[in-house]
Parts: C-alpha cells; sequence; structure tokens
C-alpha cells in the first residue's frame, strides 16, 4: 500500500477533520482499535437480539463446546478467555441460572471446579453458532481482500505469543 491510498483509504471514527494521528502505525492502531469495538458491539448486539446470549456468553459455549465431555476447569477457562478467576465464576454462575451450563467438582481430583454444557446450552450454542457465523462472514470475512486474511493471521498471531508469553517471556497476567 503506497503513502497515498493509505492517506485516501485511512479512516477513523473519532479522528479530528483534517488532524492525522501522527504516522501510520498510529492511524493503524486507532483504526484497529474502533472498528473491533465496532465489530464487537454489532457481534454482541446480534447475539443479544438472536439468541439471548451476549458475545462472552458465547465464547464461554464456545469453549465448552469444544472441550473433551463439554467440560472445562474454571481456571482454564478464566485463562482461555482472558478473564480473571471471579469474572469467569460470576460468567458461569449466570449461564448456570438459565441451564445453559452447570458447576461440578473436577472429574479427575475432585479439587477444583468445572463448567459443563447442558444439553440445553448446546442447543442454544449451535442455534447463536449459526447467527454468529453467518454475522463473521458478512461483517468482517467477505471484507477482506485477497491475501489479507494471511497477513491478519500473521500479525495477530505474532502479537498474541508475546502477549500471552509477557515480558522478559514470563506468562502473561490474566486481565479481568
Amino acid at each position: 500500500m503506497t503513502s497515498s491510498s493509505v492517506d485516501t483509504d485511512a479512516w477513523s471514527r473519532t479522528a479530528v477533520p483534517g488532524g492525522t494521528e501522527a504516522g501510520l502505525p498510529r492511524q493503524a492502531w486507532r483504526a484497529y482499535f474502533e472498528a473491533t469495538a465496532l465489530l464487537q458491539d454489532r457481534l454482541d448486539r446480534t447475539l443479544k437480539d438472536g439468541a439471548d446470549l451476549h458475545l462472552a456468553d458465547y465464547n464461554l459455549l464456545l469453549l465448552l463446546s469444544e472441550a473433551p465431555a463439554g467440560r472445562m476447569r474454571m481456571g482454564e477457562l478464566a485463562r482461555l478467555m482472558v478473564f480473571s478467576p471471579s469474572r469467569v465464576t460470576y460468567q458461569v454462575k449466570t449461564l448456570e441460572q438459565r441451564g445453559l451450563v452447570e458447576r461440578c467438582a473436577a472429574a479427575a481430583d475432585r479439587r477444583g471446579a468445572e463448567a459443563v454444557i447442558t444439553d440445553a446450552g448446546r442447543h442454544l450454542f449451535r442455534k447463536a453458532a449459526a447467527l454468529h457465523s453467518r454475522q463473521v462472514q458478512d461483517l468482517f470475512l467477505d471484507r477482506l481482500q485477497p491475501r489479507e486474511a494471511e497477513t491478519l493471521l500473521r500479525v495477530f498471531s505474532r502479537l498474541g505469543r508475546g502477549l500471552e508469553a509477557g515480558p522478559n517471556g514470563a506468562p502473561g497476567p490474566v486481565n479481568g
């Protein structure tokens, strides 16, 4: 992409008219940050309207539906969702009240707790997954130019590995 195409194609919802963020990397950050917020909001609203789930609920049900026997330790669930343990406990509790998950003693050692997806949770997840998949296709995948998916995968895999490793290669913290 040449600098002239960046200037004409650059987008930011909050940019000051006539002003620009200093430099291409800052413009890219701002466009990424704002577009991601818009995308997550749209995905969340559609799931809420169509399946009475929030995006975080969907993510939790997705992880459980992919887990062996539909169950996962609470700590692992928190780690994968990048949630604090207390936040994942709250999330599981709200889904448990709706009959979508159960919380029980860990099958392997009984010391920890696990979340387990219920049949009702699987049924609602399948409905939500169809909505979510269509919307991801429409709002994101269909808008990528050839080879952009490869570029995004490479960039965000590198960033994710670095963030997961934390400073000096130490494991990164789970943020709530």
